[in-house]
C-alpha cells in the first residue's frame, strides 16, 4: 500500500501539517508509519475520511474530546451526536443573539426629552377548562405587571403563583437598570418555583410585561405567548420553547405538522426544579417601546394551541374592550372543548388621563 506524505495527507484533508502533529499527540489522527530515522509522519489512504470527518468538525467548533469520541462511534450514532451538538450551539446562539439585541437597544435609547404620557388599560381571567379538574394557570395584570404562568407537575399550580408573585414583588424598574432588575427577577421566581415544588417534578412557564411608563419589558420562558397588535397587523412576539419549535427552527417539521405533533407541549425551557436552581436556561428578555394604540396579548397554550389563530386575530382586532376581549377568547377555548386550563391578559396602550 502507498502511503502518503505529511504535506500530500494534509492536502487531501484540508488539515495543515501543524494540525496533523497535534491531532497525532492527542490519538485523533495517528500516522500509518512513522520514519524510525526521519521521524516523518505517513498517512495511509484509507485515514483521509476520518481527517475529513475531524476537518468538517472543528468547523463546527466542536470541542476536540467530544470529536474524539464522534470520530469513534458507527455513522448513525455520529450524526446523532452531531446533532445533538449542533442543536445545543443554536440555543446557545439565539440566548446570545436575545441578549445582544436587548443590549444594542438598551445602551443606544435615549430617554425622549418630553416623555411619552402613556398608560394602560387591562383585564385578565383564567378558567380551567373543561378536562381539567383544577386550574395550574395564573392570569395577573395591573398597572405595572402583566403576566400569565401555566404550571405544571404535581406543585404546577403552587409553582406558577409563585413565579407571578415574586414578579408581583419588584419595586420598580427604571429603564437604565432593567436589565439587572429583570435578571434578578426571574432568579427570585426561579427560587420561589423550588421553594414550593419539593421534590417531584414540577415548574411553571412564564411570560411576563412589566411596564416602566413608556416601555414594556417582556420576560419569557416556555410555551405561554405574547402578541402585539399594531397598526392594524398582529405580531406573536415570543417564540415557543419546544421541542417542536426548535423542529420548526431546524426544518424539520412545519408549523402545521408541529400544531398536530403528539410532543408539542414538550418543553425545553421552563422556571422548574429539576436541576436545583429552579431556572431551567435563561428566559428570553427584550424590551418593547409603547405607542399609543398598542394592544398586548398575553395567553397560556390552552388558547393559543386550541383556538384557531384566525379567531385570535379577530378577537384581539376588533373587540374593543380588554374585558371583553379576554371573555369571548376564554369563551372560544371552551367551545372548542377546553381541553386545558385557558389564561389570557388584554391590555390597551392609550394616552395618560
Amino acid at each position: 500500500m502507498e502511503l502518503l506524505t505529511i504535506g500530500a495527507f494534509s492536502k487531501a484533508s484540508r488539515l495543515s501539517p501543524k494540525a496533523l502533529r497535534l491531532y497525532d499527540e492527542l490519538g485523533l489522527v495517528t500516522p500509518a508509519r512513522v520514519d524510525p530515522v526521519s521521524g516523518y509522519r505517513l498517512y495511509a489512504p484509507a485515514q483521509l475520511e476520518r481527517a475529513r470527518l475531524v476537518a468538517w468538525l472543528r468547523r463546527l467548533g466542536m470541542p476536540l474530546t467530544r470529536i474524539r469520541a464522534v470520530c469513534d462511534l458507527p455513522p448513525e450514532d455520529a450524526a446523532q451526536e452531531v446533532r445533538a451538538f449542533w442543536e445545543r450551539v443554536e440555543a446557545e446562539t439565539a440566548g446570545r443573539r436575545e441578549l445582544a439585541t436587548f443590549l444594542i437597544g438598551h445602551l443606544s435609547w435615549k430617554e425622549p426629552i418630553v416623555p411619552k404620557q402613556l398608560q394602560i388599560r387591562y383585564a385578565a381571567l383564567s378558567e380551567n377548562g373543561l378536562v381539567r379538574e383544577s386550574n395550574q394557570d395564573v392570569a395577573y395584570a395591573d398597572s405595572r405587571l402583566l403576566a400569565v404562568a401555566d404550571g405544571f407537575g404535581a406543585s404546577g399550580a403552587s409553582a406558577s403563583a409563585a413565579a407571578i408573585e415574586a414578579l408581583k414583588s419588584v419595586e420598580a424598574l427604571p429603564a437604565g437598570d432593567l436589565l439587572n432588575v429583570l435578571d434578578e427577577a426571574v432568579e427570585q421566581a426561579g427560587r420561589a418555583v423550588t421553594g414550593v415544588s419539593g421534590t417531584e417534578e414540577s415548574g411553571t412557564t412564564l411570560t411576563a410585561m412589566l411596564w416602566t411608563g413608556s416601555r414594556l419589558a417582556l420576560v419569557h420562558i416556555g410555551d405561554s405567548r405574547a402578541y402585539l397588535v399594531r397598526g392594524g397587523e398582529i405580531f406573536q412576539i415570543t417564540t415557543d420553547h419546544t421541542m417542536v419549535q426548535a423542529m420548526v427552527d431546524d426544518g424539520r417539521l412545519t408549523p402545521e405538522e408541529a400544531g398536530v405533533h403528539p410532543q408539542r407541549a414538550l418543553l425545553l425551557k421552563g422556571l422548574s426544579n429539576t436541576d436545583g436552581t429552579a431556572l431551567a436556561s435563561a428566559p428570553d428578555i427584550r424590551l418593547h417601546d409603547a405607542e399609543a394604540g398598542d394592544r398586548y396579548l398575553i395567553c397560556s397554550d390552552g388558547l393559543s394551541a386550541v383556538v384557531p389563530p384566525e379567531e385570535v386575530r379577530r378577537v384581539i382586532s376588533t373587540v374593543a374592550e380588554p374585558d371583553d376581549a379576554v371573555r369571548e377568547l376564554v369563551a372560544l377555548a371552551i367551545a372548542e372543548g377546553g381541553p386545558d386550563n385557558v389564561s389570557c391578559v388584554v391590555a390597551d396602550v392609550g394616552p395618560a388621563d
